[in-house]
């Protein structure tokens, strides 16, 4: 049983940032997902401004979760933390703005469920998203401080 706990820990190790971010993008998606049919089906929100809100709320989410999990970032000062922070942010806009284009063109232009709509576009965004984290918000964090 050792053997097969020091194997996986050490695949675990090899590949900890990928895998936390799995962990913490699903984790995302689950909110996001929820707070969707909570705006969506509970309140009775249209579905954009459903996928909008629930968007606002798992950004928040998502940057302390990369930030302090997924790419551990060193950044303490201030104009560090605030730049990231921005970074984030537009990163995220910019993978919302398709997320939405691609729910309108789903659900509106092309008449598919909602539901499996977002769940397409939520793939889509993840996969995005880690991209854009790794080659330029968080790039090297781990590596150097301020």
């Amino acid at each position: 049983m050792k053997k097969l706990w020091d194997f996986g820990w050490g695949m675990y190790k090899k590949h900890e940032e990928g895998i936390n971010y799995l962990i913490f993008g699903f984790l995302a998606f689950v909110l996001n997902y929820f707070l969707y049919f909570i705006f969506s089906d509970t309140i009775a929100m249209h579905y954009m401004a459903a996928t909008g809100l629930s968007w606002v709320l798992t950004v928040v989410f998502a940057y302390w979760t990369n930030r302090t999990f997924v790419f551990k970032s060193k950044n303490k000062a201030a104009a560090s933390v605030v730049r990231e922070f921005v970074s984030f942010i537009g990163a995220r806009v910019a993978t919302e703005v398709l997320e939405l284009g691609l729910m309108y063109v789903m659900v509106d232009l092309c008449a598919i469920n909602d539901k499996i709509s977002k769940l397409v576009c939520q793939v889509l965004v993840i996969l995005a998203n880690y991209v854009l984290s790794k080659i330029w918000i968080f790039k090297d964090t781990a590596k150097k401080a301020d």
